[in-house]
């Protein structure tokens, strides 16, 4: 565990490497915390960022099911709440026996099955202006559970870790472009703008570019793109849905979130193995990794696919055209756990990233556990859940996301003309 006055490098401005970067700096007594990144947060190509990400605390694992409670009473308290719309969360499964449905029901003692020829009278009972198209599903209700506004939060937090004390070097000074090592001990970094900052600690908080800078990672993290996409509603049509929750269909991944109250438009992603873009790096190796590039373009059955999710959710707006489509970016891991450990043969490289397009709900308490894993003071369980995996004890068969939460096709890799698109 580094000194706290010796200076720490944090490489990455998303939900991982702000929340520890305030954590460190305004509650452990870090007096040297920098953070590097290509933009001033929110970062407009990173995960964590545009108007809404779902915020529950429904999960499989009872792990994360308890960091989710926790979650949601910091996202209800007054450092969060202006952020935070706690809209309900519906999940819907095609007919009986899906498995992380079945899991998280049994998990969340006292919820309530809704099917059969009830389910619509269920959910109008709960949610009057939901219109989703029920036949031959099952569904839940999270009343304990809703959106937040990420570009706010995460804009929101950058200020308080400034204010703590934390640095921030963003633009070609704050491009990390090399990790620099002497032997198998962390030095500092190079920056594209030509600089070398040196430090005994490197937090690589680096998200889906994670790969650009460390080899042989794979077996541990790969990026990829998931489709979302947004329809502009008129205020009339906002009104009338305001009051519908989050809502996702565990089979096809497809989720989607009431109209945003100031853009008036409706957002719809799918949680799914996603597309895989690849690079080279500087060794000439191909890398996962996505390119550093905001363009609108998703793949053609992408689109389908959350077409279809609109004519599920929202029947009436089915067909309506994109104002907006765009790939965000997850960094994956095999289980869906993130890392948040330092690299076993490497002496101060710390990893706080695979967040595995889950991690932004966990926002307010996430800084704290990451520390305790920074500190090596975790919970055993959760240093388990979050250590870094060597070759050996993760063979690179495994697939990426298979926590079982996935819906939709495999992953599948983008073509050469597609990834000339992005």
């Amino acid at each position: 565990m580094p000194s706290k006055s010796e200076p720490i490098i944090i490489v990455g401005a998303g939900a991982f490497g702000l929340s520890l970067a305030h954590e460190l700096a305004a509650n452990r007594g870090y007096t040297d915390v920098t953070v590097l990144d290509r933009h001033l947060p929110p970062v407009p190509d990173g995960s964590s960022v545009d108007v809404s990400r779902v915020i529950r605390s429904e999960y499989a694992d009872p792990l994360y099911a308890s960091l989710g409670r926790e979650a949601i009473e910091k996202w209800a308290s007054p450092e969060w709440s202006e952020h935070y719309h706690e809209a309900g969360f519906l999940i819907f499964a095609n007919g009986q026996g899906h498995p992380y449905f079945d899991a998280c029901l049994q998990a969340a003692a006292g919820r309530k099955l809704f099917s059969g020829d009830q389910i619509d009278a269920d959910i109008n009972q709960l949610y009057p202006t939901v219109n989703a198209m029920t036949a031959g599903k099952v569904a839940m209700d999270s009343p304990q559970g809703g959106w937040a506004h990420a570009k706010n939060a995460i804009a929101g937090l950058a200020e308080r870790a400034s204010q703590a004390g934390v640095t921030f070097i963003t633009g070609s000074r704050g491009k990390v472009v090399e990790l620099l090592q002497e032997g198998n001990k962390v030095q500092g970094v190079r920056t594209a703008g030509g600089a070398t900052l040196s430090a005994p600690t490197v937090v690589l908080a680096t998200g889906a570019w994670t790969n650009r800078f460390m080899p042989k990672l794979e077996h541990n993290l790969s990026a990829t793109g998931q489709v979302l996409g947004f329809i502009q509603l008129t205020p009339e049509e906002v009104q009338r849905y305001k009051d519908v929750p989050v809502m996702i269909n565990l089979s096809t991944g497809v989720f989607t979130f009431p109209p945003t109250p100031d853009t008036h438009q409706i957002k719809i992603a799918r949680h799914g193995y996603g597309y895989q873009s690849s690079m080279r790096a500087s060794d000439d190796r191909a890398i996962s990794s996505p390119r550093d590039s905001l363009t609108k373009y998703i793949p053609r059955e992408a689109a389908e696919a959350l077409q279809h999710g609109i004519a599920e959710f929202y029947p009436e707006f089915a067909g309506r055209p994109w104002c907006n489509t765009r790939l965000c970016w997850y960094m994956d891991t095999p289980d869906g756990d993130f890392l948040a450990d330092y690299h076993p043969d490497i002496e101060g490289l710390f990893f706080a990233t695979g967040g595995s397009g889950h991690a932004f709900k966990f926002l307010p308490v996430l800084g704290r556990h990451v520390a305790d894993c920074f500190e090596r003071k975790a919970h055993p369980d959760l240093q388990k859940k979050w250590k870094f995996h060597t070759v050996t004890e993760r063979p690179r068969t495994l697939v990426m996301g298979s926590d079982g939460s996935r819906g939709g096709p495999p992953l599948r890799k983008l073509s050469d003309a597609e990834q000339a698109k992005l």
